[in-house]
């Protein structure tokens, strides 16, 4: 990837995690965050798996982030946008405790903080 592509992915990248790290680990320790997501044989949702990789890139000093987490970045940024367009309850009394918002905060992204 060039660098400038990294550049690019980075900015969407802390646009779309609004998340610290501490903040998401925090979380991922919830019953809330692993009641929600596809899991796979009964075992972690992806959603859950993918929060802890993204603490892990949060955690990363910017100089060592590798191609491989640019391109979970891209990942992410997508993810997210994606479910953020597909909106959350109706009634916005209803989000904070959503399956939607929690899945999204699996993610890194909290809707409430927008």
């Amino acid at each position: 990837m060039a660098s400038e592509d990294h550049a690019e992915i980075y900015k969407e990248f802390k646009e779309a995690v609004n998340m610290t790290a501490s903040a998401l680990e925090k979380f991922l320790e919830t019953d809330e965050s692993q009641s929600v997501g596809q899991k796979k044989g009964g075992g972690e949702a992806t959603g859950h798996k993918e929060g802890r990789r993204i603490v892990e890139m949060l955690h990363k000093k910017k100089a060592d982030l590798t191609d491989d987490d640019y391109a979970h970045m891209k990942k992410v940024v997508g993810y997210v946008n994606r479910h953020l367009k597909q909106g959350g309850p109706d009634d916005k009394d209803k989000v904070k405790d959503s399956p939607w918002r929690l899945s999204l905060m699996n993610w890194g992204h909290d809707p409430l903080k927008d």
